[in-house]
């Protein structure tokens, strides 16, 4: 899979533009601001029909514009592809594959496979377990619809269950029979979606732990561990145990959305005693194992987009990074730099074919 060409119109800062892209290697240089992160952003939303950095859609329009329209020509296993993401002011998002509509944007996922690598992955550190449990669900969802079904019905069930707990505080009362109705289908859903997450994380973090060694060249020990409360009680026994403290606090507080990695380097956690080289080598080894599962699990070559990843790692790393993109394992990749010579000597080492967009 491979996108030939990008065309945008008011799409954050950019008015209009058009790129035909290079099979392998295509860079985007220039100074802060200029928009070749937002580039990058286009490309994501045509994969996801959302953006990666701004989750209020109509934030993406460009200021003083009534819509955006981002479209992509892909050759996807031997056929042509246009993908068409576009939004009016006022209006719900459109979302079309060859002139047709999506009814679900869900039903789009995992159909032109893509990882992205930016400084803003440092949330996956620095914030809550929510940030962490996207992300685990990002990489499942790609390649497994039904998991991706399950967590939209889950988290569907569980808005209504605290829907229904702050109902019975505003008017002191409560119904067991009610609330076990959602009970059930919170286990049901919750049971599935854990059971997945386990088996994926056995498989995952090999394969990071793997990635981590090359790119610190061996220095450093690295752990990622999966925390969960079904550990050791099932979804059932988990509600039946917090009902008195769901009643007082009039939300749902046991199940897999508390769910959680642990990110540690030696056995302590990166965010308190990881230097910045070693967090950014963490969050890209984390990455390049994303991209090598859903490779693994896919017929398809995932997009790789390399936002400013060259910054803050030392001329080792950088280069123990090209050395694994220099194999033939990785498809179509797009990197941003806001050094043109840099990055021209970066790709160079690679022996692939590139092009530079100077923005």
């Amino acid at each position: 899979m491979y996108l030939q060409k990008l065309s945008l119109v008011n799409f954050k800062n950019i008015e209009s533009q058009s790129f035909d892209f290079q099979q392998k290697i295509n860079c985007f240089v220039g100074d802060n601001g200029v928009g070749k992160t937002n580039v990058l952003d286009a490309i994501y939303y045509l994969s996801f029909a959302k953006s990666y950095f701004n989750s209020v859609a109509v934030q993406n329009i460009r200021h003083g514009e009534g819509f955006f329209m981002v479209e992509g020509d892909y050759l996807l296993k031997d056929r042509n592809e246009k993908i068409v993401c576009s939004l009016k002011k006022g209006q719900k998002k459109v979302l079309k594959r060859n002139g047709k509509s999506y009814d679900k944007f869900s039903e789009h996922i995992g159909q032109l496979p893509l990882v992205i690598i930016s400084p803003a992955d440092r949330d996956l550190v620095t914030e809550g377990s929510d940030t962490r449990r996207k992300f685990i669900d990002g990489v499942i969802s790609q390649q497994n619809k039904k998991y991706l079904q399950d967590l939209i019905a889950y988290n569907k069930v569980l808005s209504q269950r605290n829907a229904l707990l702050k109902y019975f505080a505003a008017n002191r009362t409560f119904d067991a029979l009610n609330l076990s109705v959602y009970d059930e289908q919170l286990a049901e859903y919750g049971s599935r979606i854990y059971e997945v997450r386990k088996s994926f994380l056995e498989e995952f973090i090999p394969i990071f732990n793997e990635k981590y060694q090359i790119i610190s060249g061996d220095k450093e020990r690295v752990n990622l561990i999966y925390k969960s409360q079904l550990h050791d009680f099932s979804m059932q026994d988990l509600m039946r145990k917090s009902l008195e403290k769901d009643k007082i606090l009039q939300y749902t507080t046991s199940g897999i959305h508390k769910d959680d990695l642990s990110f540690e380097i030696g056995e302590y956690p990166i965010k308190k005693f990881g230097s910045q080289g070693q967090q950014k080598s963490y969050l890209i080894a984390l990455k390049l194992a994303q991209f090598e599962f859903i490779k693994q699990q896919s017929d398809v070559i995932p997009i790789l987009l390399l936002d400013d990843i060259f910054d803050k790692l030392d001329e080792n790393r950088v280069l123990q990074i090209i050395e694994l993109v220099n194999n033939d394992e990785f498809g179509q990749i797009f990197i941003t730099d806001t050094h043109s010579e840099r990055t021209e000597n970066i790709v160079k080492q690679s022996n692939k074919p590139y092009q530079i967009f100077k923005l």
